[in-house]
């Protein structure tokens, strides 16, 4: 079994490395540099990763597992939300560290097919948890249950995609928590109450739709 020096040094190196990757992009990320964020030798980065790949799949893995468990209490400086359980995975993780979201941002910047793995697989989660909230009545049915946790998905993530616009608007890095409450709020509000105060807009939009 492996020693709680040799855990923590794992999860010093991958924490290192979701900074890195978040700031520099997985191209522009040595393992050199994650082994000096990490104050380790790159001899140890490879021992427990082998690769620089691995290394990002062990970030990958981190994010999925927070999504997975709806929460991020482990991550250091994770929201501390009284019945977060009922918010949802995705939001769980926007609420995570700023590392984590700008890793979050830059792998979907990026491109690459673990990308948009990761990408299938939040969207897969939120899907299931939306599903089980109309089971439950706390969400609205729909008749296309994919296109909703798409756009849903979509939405969340938008802002920090669009991070530099964002924050020129909202006055601050949308990465870091106050914006990204601030943003998250004004959805929340949208999504709860509504934004139109009557159909006009669906009813014409079907109304293209079937012709």
């Amino acid at each position: 079994m492996r020693s709680v020096s040799d855990l923590t040094a794992r999860a010093r190196i991958r924490d290192a490395a979701l900074a890195r990757f978040g700031a520099d992009g997985i191209a522009g990320t040595s393992v050199r540099a994650v082994a000096a964020d990490a104050g380790v030798s790159p001899a140890l980065v490879v021992h427990h990763f082998g690769s620089k790949d691995g290394l990002r799949r062990a970030c990958d893995e981190h994010v999925l597992d927070t999504i997975r468990s709806g929460g991020g209490a482990d991550i250091e400086g994770a929201a501390d939300i009284e019945g977060a359980a009922d918010i949802g995975a995705l939001a769980e993780v926007l609420q995570a560290a700023t590392p984590m979201r700008r890793y979050l941002a830059r792998a979907l910047l990026d491109g690459t097919d673990s990308a948009s793995a990761l990408f299938t697989e939040i969207v897969d989660r939120t899907q299931e948890w939306l599903t089980q909230g109309e089971a439950e009545g706390w969400v609205r049915p729909t008749a296309d249950a994919r296109a909703r946790a798409v756009t849903y998905v979509s939405w969340l993530l938008a802002p920090l995609v669009l991070g530099d616009q964002v924050g020129r608007l909202l006055g601050g890095d949308p990465a870091e928590t106050a914006t990204a409450m601030r943003g998250a709020r004004a959805g929340l509000e949208m999504l709860t109450g509504g934004l139109f105060t009557d159909d006009r807009w669906l009813t014409a939009f079907n109304e293209v739709d079937a012709r």
